[in-house]
């Protein structure tokens, strides 16, 4: 009876844990923080984001998959510049995954493996192998525009307890934990992109895939903002299509795992009018697609700066497919071993023979 009882406690235990996590509020994506009403479940389920950078301008086009019953949410991204904001073309995404996606391969192995034998079925088994103004008042709001479901605001903040007035004005309320992290952007006269989040239609929930947002300002460094995102409770990933004259990594891993490449190469837009030809003038670019993992989100200690490698040696990750040697249809292995059966055979009987013959002699 104590057993079963400390069974319910501890499944009554997780339940809550489970629950709990599903009503706090999510405070940080990959790039930027995210602010909703305590009381909602709101989430981002997947960000993905391309940065394009030729020396002196950065632009950054991101696109959000959210799902929760929040009919509002307000976003937050720090810029080192004067940013201008306007929608993104989904077909860009669509467009870099075409082209960065793993090679198929097939590499053959000799000697049988388990699902090899006729008793253990027939299948093939795969692995893979080797992603600043300030402005005199505390908020300045520079620029406010409806562009889709958003609703953006272009702030300079001198203060944190300013933007945190300023989201109050709007409905939102600025967690201590993220004013406590926008200090340093303060400190550096960086500037904000403020975006409310809201159906387009009123009584609908925030859900699916968000229209892209493209964020323009000027940099002579090429840095995608992370430090906010120290603030999320959960594990965080992170997934950069990089286009620039040379291939480009970050620095450091910034409190996260090593980051991984799996692409670089030069990709040239196929029409004058696609969006990657908007992004990048008509011009080709070297595309270098990098992917991190943060288990420990509060581990992050600053924003992720990109740099040019020593070469720009090209790169596609490969996923393999293990298939058995064959030839002719009949595994080798087989072939090899019967083979050499039938040759050592034959020799045992010609020397069987041939001394047979001696000893008639």
């Amino acid at each position: 009876m104590r057993g079963k009882q400390r069974i319910l406690t501890l499944v009554f235990a997780l339940l809550a844990m489970q629950l709990g996590s599903l009503i706090s509020p999510a405070y940080a994506c990959g790039c930027g923080a995210m602010v909703t009403d305590p009381s909602t479940r709101f989430g981002v389920d997947r960000e993905t984001s391309v940065v394009h950078w030729d020396g002196r301008t950065e632009q950054i086009v991101m696109r959000f998959t959210v799902g929760g019953n929040a009919p509002r949410a307000a976003w937050i991204m720090p810029v080192p510049s004067r940013a201008t904001v306007e929608l993104g073309d989904h077909r860009l995404f669509s467009d870099l995954y075409r082209r960065t996606r793993p090679e198929l391969r097939t590499r053959h192995y000799f000697w049988p493996r388990w699902r090899d034998l006729p008793f253990a079925g027939n299948t093939d088994g795969a692995s893979a192998g080797a992603p600043p103004m300030a402005a005199a008042p505390p908020v300045g709001v520079v620029g406010r525009e409806r562009l889709g479901a958003f609703d953006v605001a272009r702030l300079t903040a001198t203060d944190p307890e300013a933007l945190r007035g300023w989201l109050e004005a709007n409905g939102f309320e600025l967690p201590d934990r993220l004013a406590t992290e926008v200090k340093p952007y303060v400190e550096q006269k960086w500037e904000y992109v403020a975006v409310r989040l809201a159906p387009k239609e009123q009584g609908q929930t925030l859900g699916g895939t968000l229209d892209p947002l493209k964020i323009r300002f000027a940099s002579d460094r090429l840095v995608y903002p992370m430090r906010l995102s120290r603030l999320a409770k959960s594990p965080q990933s992170l997934g950069l299509y990089v286009l620039a004259e040379h291939r480009m990594e970050p620095k450091n891993g910034i409190g996260g795992a090593a980051p991984e490449v799996t692409f670089a190469g030069t990709v040239e837009p196929e029409e004058p009018e696609s969006p990657l030809a908007a992004l990048t003038g008509g011009k080709p670019a070297f595309l270098t697609a990098v992917e991190q993992y943060f288990p420990e989100p509060s581990r992050i200690n600053g924003d992720h700066e990109l740099t040019a490698t020593a070469e720009d040696t090209p790169y596609r990750r490969a996923i393999y497919r293990d298939r058995l040697l064959k030839v002719g249809g009949f595994p080798a292995w087989l072939l090899t071993v019967t083979g050499v059966a039938v040759a050592g055979l034959a020799t045992f009987v010609t020397v069987r023979v041939r001394r047979r013959a001696a000893a008639a002699a």
